[in-house]
Order: structure tokens, then C-alpha cells, then sequence
């Protein structure tokens, strides 16, 4: 059985490949090149850096570049509906483009959450004796200056 990280791989290189052909059939003016230009760099930088953050050598590592993927992705779902909104391309023609980049956009955002959650914990959890007398003392200094008592 293959990893979520696998399938995540494959349908964000899917969606890159959607991304592509909708760039292909874009209309030639200037106005549906230039977005579709940036679409196309966006929507395919999204599996590009997911399959970065997968091989990451660290949680930070992950967190970062996860947070590029989130990025791109809205970026992507901009772009769409810039070219929908313009009326370059019927939003029919692109719903299920766009719900899919959605749904990839809040799988995205949901790992980025996750991974700063654990990034907090650790942090919280790694703090030295030392920290946290200095943090005690900073905190009767602040409750002496305001005049409360401990």
C-alpha cells in the first residue's frame, strides 16, 4: 500500500499536469498568456515542492517548505479565478480544476498546521531549567513593576 505522501506526490503532479494543458488551451492573447504564464508557474511549483518538503531533513526543513507549497497553491486558485472572472474561460470549463486545487489547498494548509503545532510543542518541551527560571524571574520583575504580588 502506498504512503498518503506517495498519493499526495501523484495528485499534486496530476494537478500540475491539468495545469498544463489548461495553459495549452488558453486562449493567445496577451492578458490570457500573462496569467496563464503565472498560473502555469504557480500550479506546477505546488507538486515541485511538495515533493521537496517530502525529503526534508527536519521538521523546520518540512514546515518551510510546506508552507511554499500552501503558497503556490493559493496563488494557483488566484490565478484561475482571475481567468474566470475576467472572462477569458467559463468557470464551468475550469470547476473541477479549481475544486481540486482547493481540496489540495486545504490538505496543504491542514499539514502546515499540524507540523507548526508539533514545532511548538517541542519547542515548549525543550526548554532548559535555565529558560524557564529566567521566564519565572521576568515574570515576578513584570508583576513587581505593575504592583502585583506573587
Amino acid at each position: 500500500m502506498e504512503s498518503k505522501a506517495t498519493l499526495l506526490q501523484e495528485r499534486t503532479k496530476q494537478f500540475a499536469l491539468r495545469i498544463i494543458k489548461l495553459y495549452r488551451a488558453l486562449p493567445k492573447t496577451g492578458e490570457a498568456q500573462v496569467i496563464g504564464r503565472q498560473m502555469l508557474r504557480s500550479g506546477t511549483s505546488v507538486a515541485a515542492n511538495y515533493r521537496a518538503a517530502c525529503r526534508s531533513r527536519s521538521d523546520n526543513e518540512f514546515y518551510s517548505k510546506i508552507s511554499i507549497v500552501v503558497e503556490e497553491a493559493d496563488e494557483t486558485q488566484f490565478w484561475m479565478e482571475l481567468l474566470v472572472e475576467a472572462g477569458i474561460i467559463s468557470s464551468e470549463r475550469l470547476s473541477n480544476l479549481m475544486n481540486e486545487g482547493e481540496e489540495i489547498l486545504k490538505i496543504m494548509s491542514s499539514s502546515r498546521r499540524t507540523c507548526k503545532q508539533k514545532l511548538n510543542s517541542q519547542n515548549t518541551n525543550q526548554k532548559s531549567p535555565n529558560q524557564k527560571i529566567e521566564n519565572q524571574q521576568i515574570i515576578k520583575s513584570t508583576n513587581k513593576y505593575y504592583g502585583k504580588h506573587s
